[in-house]
């Protein structure tokens, strides 16, 4: 890996297998993209830049695409060659079809659709599997129970959750610690500029009392934080994909209006940096101690490179300029209250 993009060990606190896993804090999501933006080709393009740039960690889920993203993945494994010991590979199960036991975190559908996604992806194991939501009809030792019968049979090295609350996240680590268990050993939560609460205040003790990691998801708050949403609505985004219309009511909502009123300042910001402000933003989530890696997602290997370069941001964010970030936001999460 070249000296410049080496793993900068900013989470030497929490007890995270991403950091050692990964080695690298960003890696290349097929959320929207893959399947359904584009296809194998442009995928193949995006994530051999992604490896060339030192970055060895895929994330995908049974929901994207309808599974079309696991199948272009997977093709593209195929045509790179790379060793699987190379490579770091997650996906996601809860939403696996319209019919009943398709969705969810039964046994069943847990069991099925571990398997499924292996079949799409051609590979005999992923390194982490996460629950793609909490499911409120499923007991939480049955699914727990399943999980480690996946990472029994070999199918996964490692499970995590999804979106879960703390509350849930820690009833799972109590029937695993008595059971004699795998808990979840990685959340992928929501997190940027705009949606800090659950990474930042809700999850706090669970860095400290379990070592949990973190894979967040919309770093740019679905293109908020590129500024091309500045001046309305551009034609070719993916808000304007079918099946994405909640994309675009959110992007058109009073509290999407109000965040972008932060963004100028932002790009201010980031111009004195002399970069990007989505590479602002990237490293913005990179630096919290408590996110262990990035997912992005692109539509060209140019994009690639303009995101893993966020890296290079990372030793810029002092604690004034941090501070200035969260003048600018003006969200920064209370602290926990200490009553002592």
């Amino acid at each position: 890996m070249p000296a410049s993009h080496q793993r900068i060990n900013h989470n030497a606190v929490s007890i995270s297998w991403a950091v050692w896993l990964a080695g690298f804090p960003v890696l290349i999501g097929a959320w929207v993209t893959f399947g359904q933006q584009y296809g194998e080709d442009v995928a193949l393009e995006c994530m051999q830049a992604a490896f060339d740039a030192g970055c060895n960690f895929f994330d995908n889920a049974e929901a994207y695409a309808d599974g079309q993203a696991e199948v272009v993945m997977g093709n593209v494994f195929k045509r790179t060659g790379w060793k699987r010991s190379e490579i770091v590979v997650s996906t996601k199960v809860f939403w696996g079809g319209a019919g009943v036991n398709q969705k969810g975190l039964s046994r069943k559908h847990v069991v099925e659709g571990t398997q499924a996604a292996l079949a799409r992806l051609q590979l005999e194991y992923v390194d982490l599997v996460f629950c793609h939501r909490p499911d409120i009809y499923t007991p939480v030792e049955e699914t727990v129970r399943a999980m480690n019968h996946v990472i029994d049979r070999g199918w996964a090295l490692y499970w995590g959750t999804s979106e879960w609350s703390a509350q849930q996240i820690t009833e799972a680590h109590g029937v695993a610690q008595r059971e004699h268990l795998i808990a979840p050993l990685m959340e992928q939560p929501q997190y940027n500029m705009f949606h800090r609460e659950r990474v930042e205040r809700e999850y706090a003790p669970l860095y400290r009392t379990v070592g949990m990691g973190t894979t967040i998801w919309s770093p740019l708050a679905s293109g908020l934080l590129t500024g091309k949403y500045n001046a309305g609505m551009p034609a070719d985004t993916r808000a304007s994909l079918a099946g994405y219309e909640w994309l675009r009511k959110r992007m058109e909502s009073e509290e999407a209006k109000r965040q972008l009123g932060a963004v100028p300042a932002l790009q201010t910001l980031a111009a004195q940096l002399n970069c990007t402000l989505a590479q602002l933003a990237l490293a913005w989530c990179a630096a919290n101690p408590n996110v262990s890696t990035v997912i992005t997602g692109a539509s060209r290997a140019s994009q690639v490179l303009e995101n893993m370069k966020a890296i290079d941001v990372l030793p810029l964010l002092t604690e004034t300029v941090l501070a200035s970030i969260d003048g600018i936001l003006g969200n920064k999460p209370k602290a926990q209250e200490d009553f002592r």
